[in-house]
């Protein structure tokens, strides 16, 4: 699994205007390509009416399924276009829709090509870009007695907490990224001085906004 990778957060849709044709971008984190298939779908049923609905999708930790479709726009003008702003946002597990409504201007290939770029970033930003980035839970079970002293280690390190629970002994439910969390658990014995009973648990992505300011290339 990758350490940390940038996706959208939510389905979301924007909508510009050039020359009078209007242009939807649509946008959804998916995790497989039938996911995708069904987004892009959905998508052209809602506006079954636009002159046309181009897309594109990459989705695998390595951008193993890449698609893209013109749907009836000159070759290489809708579907390329949406696809390169998805690969050079450095994005994965997302799949793009830009509908057009043609407002009866005809925009040259240039011209087609700047118009789905634009309508695929407008999708995207509505989306909310997000970094997932991996933890991994670690348990820390530990008497009462610890549990102030070990409650002000963790906020002095910045701990990622999930839910403490509270019966003959106090479970601390810790989550620190994934590639450190052998050095954290070994940490929790360190300053229980052994202790604690530390348990390490599954590996999961925690969603994280992208700080403002900085690109989804960055």
């Amino acid at each position: 699994m990758l350490d940390s990778y940038k996706t959208v957060e939510r389905q979301g849709s924007a909508e510009i205007v050039i020359r009078k044709s209007r242009f939807i971008g649509h946008a959804r984190p998916v995790r497989t390509e039938d996911e995708a298939l069904r987004f892009i779908a959905e998508i052209k049923k809602e506006h079954s009416a636009a002159t046309h609905n181009c897309s594109a999708y990459v989705i695998g930790e390595r951008d193993e399924w890449q698609k893209q479709s013109d749907d009836g726009e000159p070759s290489g003008t809708a579907g390329k276009p949406i696809l390169e702003v998805i690969k050079n946002q450095g994005l994965k597990d997302v799949a793009v829709v830009v509908t057009r409504y043609f407002g009866g201007i005809l925009l040259g290939a240039g011209g087609l090509i700047r118009a789905y770029t634009d309508g695929a970033v407008a999708g995207l930003a509505a989306a909310g870009p997000v970094l997932q980035v991996l933890h991994r839970d670690v348990y820390l079970e530990i008497d009462y007695t610890w549990l102030g002293k070990v409650e002000h280690e963790l906020r002095m390190r910045g701990t990622r907490l999930g839910e403490t629970l509270f019966a003959d002994k106090v479970t601390l439910h810790c989550q620190p990224v994934a590639s450190a969390a052998e050095a954290f658990a070994a940490w929790l014995t360190d300053i229980t001085s052994g202790q604690g009973l530390v348990s390490l648990g599954t590996e999961h992505y925690v969603a994280q906004e992208i700080p403002v300011g900085k690109g989804l290339a960055d």
